[in-house]
């Protein structure tokens, strides 16, 4: 094989690569700008008193990622304050690839209704605020590739701005 032939197969496999990075620094952000800016249910803010037993975190805890084709059902997974639900998501997240299509989806009865502002805690949802952000994220993410910053880095960026 020739050098120029070994340099275009370099370059091929870095421009994969990136995209790859890409892929997965950008689902990173996404889930935890969903995931933390997802309410907990809270009775101070309720009408009416909350019910026996009630735990909040629900929704924040049904968050469910996947590729090809979106989750269904419920989690049962009570997170209060999204790390288990992130965490859960990592394996996804670390394997992406660019070019697949992945599901960000919570199944819970009352997400649209939240996404629609009953909450006083996300008076104007959850998804519509992360989907006006998407250039920016990807903005941010394609800068951050280019400049060679690494995962941790991009974690380490997200949690000084947390909501």
């Amino acid at each position: 094989m020739s050098t120029f032939s070994i340099q275009i197969n370099a370059w091929i496999q870095k421009t994969k690569d990136d995209a790859d990075k890409i892929v997965r620094y950008a689902l990173e952000e996404v889930d935890k700008r969903l995931v933390y800016r997802s309410p907990v249910g809270d009775a101070d803010y309720w009408q009416r008193p909350a019910p026996k037993g009630y735990t909040g975190g629900r929704f924040k805890g049904n968050w469910q990622m996947s590729v090809g084709s979106p989750a269904t059902g419920e989690t049962g997974v009570i997170d209060k304050d999204g790390s288990a639900t992130l965490a859960a998501h990592k394996s996804v997240i670390s394997a992406a690839k660019a070019g697949e299509v992945y599901y960000l989806v919570n199944t819970v009865p009352y997400a649209k209704r939240l996404e629609q502002g009953w909450s006083r805690q996300a008076p104007v949802g959850v998804v519509a605020i992360t989907v006006v952000e998407w250039n920016n994220i990807i903005e941010n993410v394609v800068n951050g590739v280019k400049a060679g910053t690494s995962a941790a880095d991009f974690a380490q960026g997200w949690q000084t701005y947390k909501l």
